[in-house]
């Protein structure tokens, strides 16, 4: 008999039924709906189309006068306009992406959508956000981490992609997202807060990122409740679900703020 070869799609679809349960089939079914994305932002040169979430994700992390921010995986863009259109006129950005393709598409991004004067605050660069620290230590106010993840949704909807699915995709992930946020907490000043947050519905990914965190760092970090967030609440940090929000998402977020 031959080898047989891996499925996947059943794979992927025993993994997430063992961590949702009864809610799974729903969560399925919602990421089916075509999603009905909103414009960033009447402020912007041309309309930026996003998910909702995605938006009110990205308006979490409160950005004050004169802040310095860091978006540690800013591409394709959509959060650092956000970020870069509540600076200041002493507001700095850095907008940072790793992959040459993906800043070529940031930077493009920023070009189309954003007038001179906002965009001049933006420097677009190119390391990896695991090792930043190695770069610049207590050195920004605030901090995005919208981290690489799992992105169910777009898994579960590209049949290429959902046939070469493995567990051990979200494990490696959230090995690389904890570097990151490692690195971020070094890198934010002490007071500052980091918006860590992913389109993952895995909890590896998510609050049990933010747990080990916590963990490691007890006497450092506290977690900032998000007032009015049209979301769930997890042990850590709050996700906004399809099955739950018309569609809508998911998005996974949670706000810190770095103590010493």
């Amino acid at each position: 008999m031959g080898k047989k070869t891996r499925d996947g799609a059943a794979e992927f679809d025993a993994y997430y039924l063992a961590i949702w349960k009864d809610r799974w089939p729903a969560i399925k079914a919602s990421f089916e709906l075509e999603k009905e994305n909103v414009s960033l932002s009447d402020k912007l040169l041309q309309p930026y189309m996003l998910d909702e979430a995605s938006m009110i994700v990205a308006s979490a992390l409160p950005i004050e006068e004169d802040d310095r921010v860091l978006d540690m995986c800013a591409a394709p863009g959509g959060k650092t306009l956000s970020l870069a259109l509540r600076l200041s006129k002493h507001g700095i950005l850095i907008s940072n992406d790793r992959s040459p393709d993906r800043r070529i598409r940031l930077k493009n991004v920023i070009k189309d959508h954003l007038p001179e004067d906002i965009a001049s605050k933006i420097t677009v660069t190119g390391h990896d956000a695991s090792s930043w620290c190695l770069y610049e230590k207590d050195a920004y106010d605030k901090i995005l981490l919208d981290a690489p993840c799992s992105s169910e949704r777009h898994v579960y909807n590209d049949l290429k992609y959902l046939g070469m699915w493995s567990p051990s995709r979200p494990k490696a992930l959230a090995i690389k997202q904890y570097s990151m946020l490692s690195s971020a907490l070094i890198s934010v000043k002490p007071g500052g807060m980091i918006l860590y947050s992913t389109c993952s519905i895995n909890p590896k990914e998510n609050e049990e990122n933010i747990a080990k965190l916590f963990k490691k760092h007890p006497d450092e970090v506290e977690e900032i409740p998000l007032i009015d967030f049209n979301g769930e609440r997890c042990s850590y940090g709050y996700r906004i679900m399809p099955d739950t929000s018309s569609g809508t998402g998911p998005m996974y977020c949670c706000l810190i703020k770095r103590i010493k």
